[in-house]
Order: structure tokens, then C-alpha cells, then sequence
């Protein structure tokens, strides 16, 4: 058995992937690309010919899109669970994992994309909606975690893998000073949101947590 995993640094997709591996104890063998025109190669494409990441190998098994690749690992290896034991179970992780990519992925983008990108100027309007969106979903993610320990429930699972690299981006991107200029009022997470600062600290202490951690944010 040989796990392959392509991926970009900063990518909150590859990153729930690489979380995954690390707490079901998965080795792999990583392929970083370096850059989003890599991933336009013929050898690339014919992977994933949708040219993003992530993309998981597994003995000549290929496959792409991280939340697939999560069900995928799941199921081959099902210990600890990363959807539940449960149809109750399963069903709370999946409703959190809908909501967020319903209702905030798309908000997350507009807001980290100009700013990460330096074009937060030409996109001030855009920026500053999205992060209207981001402060209500952000209190939501909050309230839910003043009353449990993890977003589906007590447990750790897929939800919380799903949520937590993108709540880092908007925590890096909301520290730029071009945010600032903005006001976008996000940070910093513990004063506004304690409760989701916090559960995103028990992440990162997580066993291999810093073998995930992008190597272009340290």
C-alpha cells in the first residue's frame, strides 16, 4: 500500500486531506507543487484533469476533490471515524460540512483571494461583503462551540477537519494591513470569537498536527 498526496501549501482542500492522514496515522509520500502552473502540466492533468488540489493516489487509484478523498480514506481505513458511528452521528457532521460549503466557502474565497493576491484595492467592495458574511458565520461556528467541544458534537471529526483550514486563511488574511485599511473587523479570533479560538488550538495540538502546517506560512 502506497499513499500519494498532491498538494499546494496554503490550500485549506489539501490541508483537510493532510489533517485526515495525520490523525488516522497514514505515511505517505507527499508531492508539494510549487505553484498553481505546475498543476496545468500534461503530467499533472492527467491525474486531475480539473488541474487543483488536492490529488490522493493510492496504488494507481486516483482520486480528487477533498471531501471525496476524505469519504475515501474513511472508508479504507476507518479508524478513528472521521463521519460518525452513527446515522445521528453522521448526520451532524454532513449538515456542518453543508452549511459551510453552502453558505461560507464562497465568502471565504472573495475575502482571502484580493488580499492574498494584493488586489484587496481593486476588490474593496467585494472584500468588505464577504467579510459581512464571515462575522455572521463566524458567530454561528462560535455559539455552536460555547456548547460543545468539537462543531459536530463532542468528538473530533470530518467537520471540524473541513472547517478549521479555512478559518485559518481568514485568520492570515485578516492580518494584513490591507485588511486593516478595510476594517474588516475579524480579528483578532480569541477577543471576537473565543470559543471557535480556542477549539482551532486543540487542532493544532493534535499528534502531526505540524507536518500539515504550510510550509510558506512558518
Amino acid at each position: 500500500m502506497s499513499l500519494e498526496l498532491h498538494w499546494l501549501s496554503g490550500s485549506p482542500y489539501a490541508w483537510r486531506v493532510m489533517l485526515a492522514l495525520e490523525l488516522k496515522g497514514l505515511s505517505y509520500v507527499s508531492h508539494l507543487r510549487q505553484s498553481s502552473g505546475e498543476l496545468k502540466s500534461p503530467e499533472y492533468l492527467a491525474l486531475n484533469p480539473r488541474g487543483r488540489v488536492p490529488t490522493l493516489v493510492d496504488d494507481g487509484f486516483v482520486l480528487y476533490e477533498s471531501l471525496a478523498i476524505l469519504a475515501y480514506l474513511d472508508r479504507k481505513f476507518p479508524t478513528p471515524a472521521l463521519f460518525g458511528q452513527t446515522a445521528e452521528e453522521t448526520g451532524l457532521i454532513w449538515c456542518v460540512i453543508a452549511e459551510y460549503t453552502a453558505y461560507v466557502d464562497a465568502a471565504v474565497e472573495d475575502f482571502i483571494l484580493p488580499l492574498n493576491l494584493d488586489t484587496a484595492d481593486e476588490h474593496a467592495d467585494s472584500v468588505r461583503e464577504a467579510a459581512v458574511t464571515l462575522r455572521a458565520e463566524l458567530g454561528r461556528l462560535e455559539r455552536r462551540l460555547e456548547r460543545t467541544r468539537h462543531l459536530a458534537g463532542p468528538e473530533l471529526s470530518a467537520a471540524d477537519l473541513v472547517v478549521y483550514p479555512h478559518i485559518r486563511c481568514i485568520e492570515r488574511a485578516a492580518t494584513k494591513d490591507a485588511a486593516r485599511q478595510l476594517d474588516v473587523n475579524l480579528m483578532p479570533l480569541e477577543r471576537r470569537w473565543p470559543a471557535l479560538a480556542a477549539w482551532a488550538r486543540r487542532i493544532e495540538s493534535l499528534p502531526g498536527f505540524d507536518r500539515t502546517s504550510p510550509p510558506d506560512w512558518r
